[in-house]
């Protein structure tokens, strides 16, 4: 207790400039290594928050060149289609197009598009393709009990295309004959595949997109571990998710390091990041369990109440160096979860040895978030909350069984629900702050993330520093 060392956070600290070879922000590469086999054009991770990654967040993450981790506080079956729909957002070839039978009615594919918010369903009998029926056949359709086969555009009006064919040679198919879907039909005349004009376009719109090996959008999936975490797993590996996270408020517990072991046996193949923590005792016990990759942060989220409700935590600066020092004599990455409220603070994570950070107020009020938007004298909101506060540990609660009056009272919450400003644009968000993190390593001298946590310096400031940081002495127009 006569030694108690001082913890740091953003605020308590600047990046010294120094002499930099650095002629423009646009030589700076951001790109990192997030986990084995998971590389990201930017750093940023969406957290698994509920108010913060579905798939329509996840998708544009990952055509931004991040990576969305699709929230746990679903039943099994809904977060995987959360995944799917993230998978299925774009490929190279779809392999596996959406399909319907010539005998099921208008009605049943009116459902399946808007359930799956395709375009379009090719019409398949015993692996054979008959023709497609798109959302403009069932447009105005007073009869939905009509089988599809009298709505569909027949096989012998389609055009298509042999398996193998080159992505250039699809594009020139597709503009020559001003369609948007060319599937792929072997000489048997089966359904082989699938290519889309919306995919190639995408593809040329972002040249950095986080992709798999097969030209799929990546995207990362939330587990616990209690209850059904193993089968939560194996339906998101199943569906092919890029990177598993546990996802536990005190990662450095023994049902966490238990449940990194079983996931690392039974799927040794699949990238595994867990967390949170804030020492190095945690890192190391973690990636000794099996991880690829260690979440930090104990309370510094802006809607978490753990430090003020428990007593515990460490603040982010300082967890972030002891967790990335221990975790770099291992070659695993850190990944600082929390306390990020501006594109400073994540250059400063990442010189403080972060491979990335991961977001959630920054991004909760984007447009591609699900939380409810809420309007306030005339001004623009998005719900955002802790994962621990009341309300979303109830949720949880209710996910293994009801949850009534009393059940509610014995929650102690350790967050609290919020409203955030509503900020547009996922891409215009991440546009700004990697253009700030940009500047940030052009002044530390460093064209690399790596080259930022060589050439680091920091300086410790008061508090009348961060007065002085901020604008002062001026009306604010």
């Amino acid at each position: 207790m006569h030694d108690i060392p001082v913890a740091l956070t953003f605020d308590d600290v600047l990046l010294v400039p120094r002499r930099s070879p650095v002629a423009s922000r646009a030589e700076v590469q951001t790109r990192t290594r997030l986990a084995r086999g998971v590389e990201l054009a930017i750093p940023i991770l969406s957290a698994n928050m509920d108010a913060v990654t579905e798939s329509e967040m996840a998708i544009a993450m990952a055509r931004e060149g991040g990576l969305g981790v699709i929230h746990r506080f679903l039943p099994v079956e809904r977060q995987v289609a959360e995944v799917r729909r993230v998978k299925r957002a774009e490929s190279i070839v779809i392999e596996e197009p959406y399909t319907i039978a010539p005998h099921q009615t208008l009605r049943e594919a009116v459902a399946f598009l808007e359930e799956h918010g395709s375009a379009g369903l090719l019409v398949v009998e015993d692996g054979r393709l008959l023709g497609i029926v798109t959302a403009r056949d069932l447009l105005f359709e007073e009869d939905l009990d009509r089988p599809v086969r009298e709505v569909m555009t027949p096989r012998e009006r389609l055009v298509t295309a042999p398996p193998g064919i080159t992505m250039e040679e699809a594009k020139r198919v597709l503009h020559a004959h001003r369609i948007e879907k060319l599937p792929l039909v072997d000489s048997q005349g089966r359904l082989v595949g699938l290519v889309t004009s919306r995919d190639l376009r995408s593809r040329m719109q972002h040249p950095h997109a986080t992709k798999d090996e097969r030209g799929r959008l990546r995207v990362a999936a939330a587990v616990g571990v209690r209850g059904d975490y193993l089968e939560r797993a194996e339906a998101l590996v199943e569906e092919g998710v890029d990177l598993l996270v546990v996802d536990v408020a005190h990662g450095h517990a023994e049902p966490v390091l238990q449940a990194v072991r079983t996931l690392r046996a039974r799927f040794p193949h699949v990238p595994l990041m867990a967390g949170n923590v804030a020492t190095a005792e945690g890192t190391l016990d973690l990636i000794e369990a099996g991880a690829d990759a260690v979440k930090v942060g104990v309370g510094p989220g802006s809607t978490c109440t753990t430090r003020v409700v428990t007593g515990a935590g460490v603040p982010q600066l300082s967890a972030i160096l002891d967790c990335a020092r221990a975790a770099r004599e291992h070659g695993v990455p850190v990944v600082a979860d929390g306390g990020i409220r501006s594109s400073g603070d994540i250059t400063k994570a990442l010189a403080a040895g972060a491979s990335a950070v991961m977001l959630g107020n920054l991004l909760a009020g984007t447009e591609e978030s699900p939380g409810h938007t809420v309007i306030r004298n005339g001004r623009q909101y998005k719900t955002y909350r802790g994962m621990a506060s009341l309300w979303a540990t109830a949720r949880r609660k209710a996910l293994d069984s009801p949850v009534d009056d009393e059940d509610i009272g014995q929650i102690v919450a350790e967050g609290v629900e919020a409203l955030v400003p509503y900020r547009g644009r996922v891409a215009d968000v991440l546009r700004q702050l990697v253009g700030g993190l940009r500047s940030g390593m052009s002044y530390c001298g460093a064209r690399t993330i790596s080259e930022l946590q060589e050439n680091v310096r920091f300086v410790r400031i008061t508090p009348a520093g961060l007065r002085e940081s901020l604008p002062h002495d001026v009306e604010p127009v």
